[in-house]
């Protein structure tokens, strides 16, 4: 299976860091839970991925501006629908800076 490189510079523009900064702050998490070679998340993990919170990424669940599947009663989002969010997003002016 190809390892997906997720777009960390797209992702500093979004947070409005460094993509250096970003880099050591990821380097320096010895915490981060799971196995990063699940391809469906659980809202949580998602949420936890993105850096929000559960609740506003069931919102973006419910809206259908990210992707889910259900699975029996589970709810799952695929791994890739977080990066296509984010790149969605980000062309999309909606995460600009208030002046």
């Amino acid at each position: 299976m190809p390892q997906i490189s997720l777009p960390l510079a797209q992702i500093a523009r979004l947070l409005d860091v460094s993509e250096e900064d970003l880099r050591a702050l990821l380097a320096e998490r010895t915490d981060v839970p799971g196995d990063p070679t699940l391809v469906g998340l659980t809202v949580a993990e998602a949420a936890r991925r993105i850096g929000i919170g559960r609740t506003k990424m069931y919102e973006f669940v419910a809206s259908g501006e990210i992707r889910s599947v259900k699975i029996g009663t589970l709810r799952r989002i695929p791994a890739e629908a977080v990066s296509d969010f984010l790149a969605q997003r980000s062309g999309s002016g909606d995460l600009v800076a208030a002046a």
